[in-house]
């Protein structure tokens, strides 16, 4: 017969609350809770990109350095008409500055350094006779200076190989035609040493002046060929799977990415990612947009930069921040379902004390049930005075807000206010509306803003009386998502007639709106979380009609990443809660559905199995 301690090798044991020494995955009993309770372990993510802010030039043929959190792009060209460029930009893990311009304007140059202060930029070429070039500029923080030229003028080497802009290697590239020359920089001048095994340009590559690393790249075809550097000699070790001309690169010779890139062969601008173990490749999340001849930066696989570039229709100014396979992420796991299914409900409070209102339930007809969670189970408690759907709310469990939404028969902006028993009519809205969002610390201070009918942009402050016009948004839209406090809140995504879903994120500041990056993936109808604009979960939705998604993203006051799915795909739900703890309620798959899930952020959480 089998047992759980023969299965997994610990046996079930009994504590008055947390079980001492309890290690990752293990289940114990809990005789004061009577309660059967597991130690949930942390997740680690596959890697996945996230949207950073824009370059102030959108270019590409550029070069890049640096790390994620400190990086420069310089040079590259725009057009039609093609025009080199000068400028050089500054990164620091959130915005990009313009910086002193290079001597000498050029494309397709290469680069390499530690970050926004530590940089050396070499070759390129110029138009219209694409004129190679030998010039090498040495960058120290804030000016460029002109030093000891390449011994082969050549332009599309490997980039980012060196950490310092006295250590750096330059490898293959466009004389015309192709290169197998690789050249060491020692900090004054460039010395010939051992050439490539095979002759290219356009290639990717990482790593230091001792341990580089190159792949891809182009002859009279698209190369998937990798060579690794020793310090002495290259040697040919695993391709990548997809054979592609200027992917970039972040990483260690042994540990790294590659990404983006062109393949002619299928006329592909490519987002495809793939992680090099020291031996073989495998794809991973790709970049959200197809890219090539754009910037790289990144010294290890777990934090990379991808910035600028040439697209599929036009040149990007588009950053993309990669967080790499194995860093710690959240999951959901099961709650207690609802007593009652439904979607379109308001939610407020935490994940082990909220409250779910209103809703409807199958047949468009709202209703005005209410749900109190304890963290484990739901009960009913009573009823919204007016019964209505696609309503918002904010709050906690005893002191809640539930504002707007939808009777059956037309808009409303009716206001209840909740004091941890009953629900008390308060003050309407000044514009009713319905597929609105709230925000919002209790019921004496809370925000309004969006919704139906007309895709508005009106936004309302309540005082614990009545409510005010303040600022409106920037884009009026409906059926968005939206979380924080009356002075610090999100409005994510949404939808704007006729049913075109929308990335938009603004942040609320307590008197204005301000557009920041987009989410990943456009969407309405979804779920949030969190408790300002600088921390917050968004799952579920749609992004086309009838589609419910699992798709979660966390917001970090900056950029979105991707992290774990909901269990159950699924729109119009409810959420509350943060990014630590966040709470999942109701919606549609469809059908409605009682799902009940809770956020867990990367730290082990305990979770109750089962009550006695």
């Amino acid at each position: 017969m089998s047992t759980y301690k023969k299965e997994f090798g610990t046996g079930v044991q009994n504590a008055a609350g947390t079980l001492s020494g309890v290690i990752e995955g293990q289940l114990w009993y809990d005789s004061t809770a009577a309660s059967f309770k597991y130690q949930y372990p942390a997740v680690t993510s596959v890697g996945s990109w996230s949207t950073g802010n824009n370059m102030n030039t959108a270019r590409q043929a550029i070069g890049g350095m640096g790390t994620q959190t400190s990086a420069l792009a310089f040079g590259g060209r725009t057009g039609p008409p093609i025009v080199n460029r000068s400028e050089t930009e500054s990164y620091d893990g959130v915005s990009w500055t313009e910086v002193s311009d290079l001597n000498t304007a050029r494309e397709f140059l290469g680069a390499a350094g530690s970050g926004n202060t530590n940089a050396l930029a070499y070759g390129g070429s110029n138009p219209p006779s694409f004129t190679r070039r030998a010039f090498t500029e040495l960058w120290a923080g804030s000016s460029w200076t002109e030093v000891n030229d390449m011994n082969t003028a050549r332009s599309s080497m490997s980039s980012a190989i060196g950490v310092l802009n006295t250590a750096a290697l330059a490898a293959g590239g466009n004389t015309p035609p192709f290169s197998a020359v690789t050249e060491t920089w020692n900090g004054s001048s460039w010395t010939e040493v051992n050439d490539l095994n095979t002759a290219r340009y356009d290639l990717g590559g990482i790593g230091t002046s001792t341990a580089g690393l190159v792949f891809g790249g182009e002859t009279t075809a698209d190369q998937s060929l990798v060579e690794q550097w020793n310090g002495t000699s290259w040697t040919e070790v695993g391709d990548i799977n997809t054979a592609r001309r200027d992917a970039r690169g972040s990483g260690t010779y042994t540990d790294s990415i590659a990404f983006g890139g062109y393949s002619n062969a299928t006329a592909t601008y490519q987002t495809l990612t793939e992680l090099w173990n020291g031996s073989t490749w495998s794809e991973t999340s790709d970049l959200s947009v197809g890219v090539t001849n754009h910037g790289g930066a990144g010294q290890t696989q777990s934090a990379g930069l991808s910035f600028g570039g040439g697209g599929a229709t036009a040149l990007t100014a588009a950053t993309e921040e990669w967080t790499g396979a194995g860093a710690p992420i959240g999951a959901w796991s099961t709650g207690g379902n609802l007593n009652t299914a439904r979607r379109g409900l308001g939610g407020a409070g935490t994940q082990t004390a909220a409250l779910g209102f209103g809703g409807y339930i199958s047949t468009f007809v709202p209703t005005a049930v209410t749900e109190s969670y304890d963290g484990t189970s739901w009960t009913e408690v009573n009823d919204l005075n007016t019964g209505r759907e696609a309503l918002a709310g904010a709050g906690t469990q005893t002191a809640a807000l539930a504002f707007g939404g939808y009777t059956g028969t037309a808009a409303t902006g009716a206001t209840e206010s909740w004091n941890g028993t009953s629900w008390t009519e308060v003050n309407d809205f000044n514009t009713a509306r319905y597929s609105l969002a709230g925000a919002g610390a209790d019921n004496t201070s809370a925000l309004a803003f969006g919704g139906n009918p007309g895709s508005v942009a009106n936004t309302e402050s309540w005082n614990g009386t009545s409510w005010t016009e303040v600022n409106d948004l920037n884009t009026g839209r409906f059926r968005v998502g939206g979380t924080g406090i009356q002075t610090s809140a999100l409005c994510i995504g949404g939808e704007t007639p006729p049913g075109a879903v929308n990335a938009l994120n603004e942040s609320w500041n307590g008197t204005c709106w301000t557009e920041l990056n987009d989410l990943n993936t456009a969407k309405g109808q979804s779920g949030s979380a969190g408790t300002d604009n600088t921390s917050v979960l968004a799952f579920g939705g749609e992004s086309t009609p009838g589609a419910a998604l699992a798709l979660t993203e966390e917001w970090n006051g900056a950029s979105w990443t991707e992290v774990a799915d909901l269990g159950t795909a699924r729109q119009v739900l409810a959420g509350t809660g943060n990014t630590t703890a966040g709470l999942a309620i109701g919606g549609s798959t469809p059908p409605v559905t009682a799902a009940t899930e809770e956020w867990s952020s990367s730290s082990e959480t305990v979770k109750t199995i089962t009550t006695s």
